[in-house]
């Protein structure tokens, strides 16, 4: 390609100059441009992709640690700028009632079966009445009816029988034709009051027998129901 120095053209006449233009026409044709590198732009284009991919992951990963840094920098410890949950208050369980102590009732013995009640001193009950034997003549049954006619199971009443020996003195006997459920039965002895048990058959037959150990004589005997009521007395 020849190189036409700038200044010849500017003096050149019209003609002239139109012959330059096509010679330099001309030899611009003949000349080849080169090849494309399609596999540097190829990766030029991944490398451009994969720079802006970075800075948008890194954005959003920034985005998404800034409320932990927040929380980091602002923990519970920065009382002027975080603010406490409010403590849950659980309510406290109301005290239960206290369970209700059933009052005593009398043991229920089968017919004839005996009761040791004191040293030597054997109960048992039968259909008929109150049997018992005492330390002084253990082969010796003694028996009180309930159903000779001597008492009148319809109205209330207590029976009285006094056992002594060796300072120790069994009062005993039948109560009968109160009102609910016989329950305790409290005598009072010379020395003080004295608390007895009550012995029954089963079925609720309307009687029972009574029995305390004291160790002097006996001057009241009375018989509560489970309600605390009177169910019969002596005298």
């Amino acid at each position: 390609m020849n190189h036409l120095d700038p200044g010849a053209e500017r003096d050149a006449g019209p003609a002239e100059t139109g012959r330059l233009r096509e010679a330099l026409a001309a030899a611009a044709y003949d000349v080849t441009p080169s090849r494309v590198p399609l596999a540097a732009v190829e990766r030029r284009g991944r490398m451009i992709r994969r720079r802006r991919r970075t800075t948008v992951l890194g954005a959003g990963c920034a985005a998404l640690l800034a409320p932990l840094a927040f929380v980091t920098l602002h923990g519970p410890d920065d009382g002027d700028r975080a603010t406490r949950p409010a403590a849950t208050v659980s309510a406290s369980p109301a005290p239960s009632a206290s369970p209700t102590v059933s009052a005593p009732t009398p043991r229920i013995v089968d017919p004839g079966e005996r009761v040791t009640v004191a040293p030597g001193f054997v109960l048992w009950l039968t259909e008929e009445g109150k049997h018992w034997t005492t330390p002084d003549v253990p082969e010796e049954d003694q028996f009180r009816s309930v159903v000779d006619g001597n008492i009148d199971r319809t109205r209330p009443g207590v029976s009285l029988q006094i056992d002594g020996t060796d300072g120790r003195v069994l009062a005993s006997g039948v109560y009968y034709g109160g009102e609910g459920t016989a329950s305790v039965v409290e005598v009072a002895s010379e020395d003080g009051p004295v608390r007895g048990k009550l012995l029954e058959l089963p079925g609720r037959p309307g009687w029972g027998v009574w029995y305390a150990v004291a160790h002097s004589g006996v001057e009241t005997v009375t018989v509560r129901d489970t309600e605390g009521r009177v169910y019969a007395t002596l005298p």
